[in-house]
């Protein structure tokens, strides 16, 4: 009988590696072997990487209050977006291309030390130089350099934790698709707590700022910490383990991974996942576009003042969340109405351009509000749905590049959408 269970393991462990995706009976049968994630602790691991690979980004955008205020002749939070967003992407095409051949761990840790010394940048140098005095845009650019330093950190990180995810059962993705929403919860809710406590005055701002990249940097060392734990996890080595059969018979078959065959072995995985990365692409280019810049710059309010932007940023990442939460009790498994539902978010184009120049009516909180809301909604669920998706239509081996290749359509989509939000002001 021992015998026997060693051989099935075994068949379940080579058939996870043939070239077509496994049939849904196998995918079960090696689920059912997988040992247990005891306490969820795989799950909230991942979570918890997931909020930490964009809170840095969330803090640096958090605190436009603070920079708009040191350096009022800078477009602050648009120079953000793009400065992060094209950083990010050119190392995310030199990832994708050496995926196969390069250490993950390596990068994730890298990548994770990275955020730390870009985070370290604002507050020592606000404490030794900038000290809240206006104007000083010498410290500005040191600022955008950190920023870049953040995005470039966040290719390695992020690239490596979805890949990582998308080895792994679809809980552990939607882990950390939701863990990304809860970190921009986590920002509004610091947001609003700084506001509440602290005059918005320039040391009130300064206070808050400094608060939101200490807890960045605090963030950033626990994920260290629940990385290198998550790799030791029973079931993150047991999906391991069929990811290294399965690449050793590939070996066996088509050679080592190099030149022609990996080349040719990576356009067969686009090939596999490009309308979930047109989905996704589509969906962070409409909400970058729109979201933050339109929410802060574009719409006011007579009786929320500037807790207006607040309110409606907090509502955004709230029902991102949300979104992202969903998907854990209902997955839409089928990858056309996705997509075709990221194509239908372009009426937020006209409808957000109506709270601006249409009826009275729509020129209101309620309308932008519920619109805004919307738009975090469907990003999240739509964003989940085709996050998950994408690693589980290619073999278990290629599916940490997959995920890389599917942040890489997300990233383009945020490059895009900053530019777009940049030069064209709704």
């Amino acid at each position: 009988m021992g015998g026997e269970g060693k051989d099935e393991s075994a068949g379940l462990l080579a058939a996870a590696g043939d070239e077509e995706s496994p049939t849904p009976y196998l995918a079960e049968a090696v689920a059912s072997s997988a040992p247990k994630d005891a306490f969820h602790l795989a799950y909230a691991v991942y979570f918890t990487l997931g909020a930490g690979f964009l809170l840095p980004w969330n803090a640096f955008i958090t605190a436009v209050d603070y920079f708009s205020y040191l350096y009022p002749a800078a477009p602050v939070d648009r120079v953000f977006s793009v400065a992060y967003m094209l950083s990010c992407l050119l190392p995310l095409l030199l990832i994708v291309g050496w995926a196969y051949s390069s250490s993950a761990p390596l990068r994730i840790n890298a990548g994770l030390g990275l955020f730390v010394v870009s985070l370290l940048v604002v507050p020592i140098m606000d404490a030794a130089y900038v000290k809240g005095v206006r104007g000083i845009y010498g410290a500005y650019d040191v600022t955008v350099g950190a920023v870049v330093l953040s995005g470039i950190a966040d290719a390695l990180v992020q690239g490596g934790i979805i890949g990582s995810a998308g080895e792994l059962p679809e809980r552990y993705m939607q882990a950390v698709v939701a863990g990304t929403a809860a970190s921009g919860v986590l920002v509004s809710a610091m947001r609003v707590f700084t506001k509440s406590i602290y005059p918005q005055d320039a040391h009130g701002l300064r206070q808050s700022a400094n608060l939101y990249f200490i807890v960045s940097i605090i963030m950033m060392v626990v994920c260290i910490t629940c990385y290198n734990i998550a790799d030791r996890l029973p079931v993150v080595q047991y999906y391991k383990a069929i990811k290294h059969q399965a690449m050793q018979k590939e070996k066996s078959q088509k050679g080592p991974m190099v030149g022609s065959v990996w080349r040719s072995t990576l356009w067969h995985i686009v090939g596999r996942i490009k309308w979930s990365g047109f989905g996704i692409l589509l969906i962070y280019l409409v909400t970058l576009s729109i979201f933050p810049g339109y929410i802060t710059e574009d719409v006011h309010s007579e009786t929320l003042k500037d807790w207006y932007p607040i309110i409606l940023i907090a509502g955004y990442n709230v029902f991102d969340l949300v979104g992202k939460s969903l998907t854990a009790f209902y997955l839409l498994e089928n990858e056309n109405i996705a997509v075709v539902s990221c194509i239908v978010r372009l009426l937020f184009y006209p409808l957000f351009l109506g709270c601006l120049h249409g009826p009275k009516f729509f020129r209101t909180e309620v309308p932008v509000a519920i619109l805004t809301c919307l738009l975090g909604l469907t990003n999240g669920y739509l964003s989940s749905v085709l996050m998950i998706l994408a690693p589980k239509s290619v073999p278990i081996q290629h599916s940490e590049t997959a995920g890389i290749v599917i942040v890489l359509f997300l990233v383009i989509g945020l490059a895009i959408g900053s530019i777009v939000s940049w030069f064209w002001v709704i």
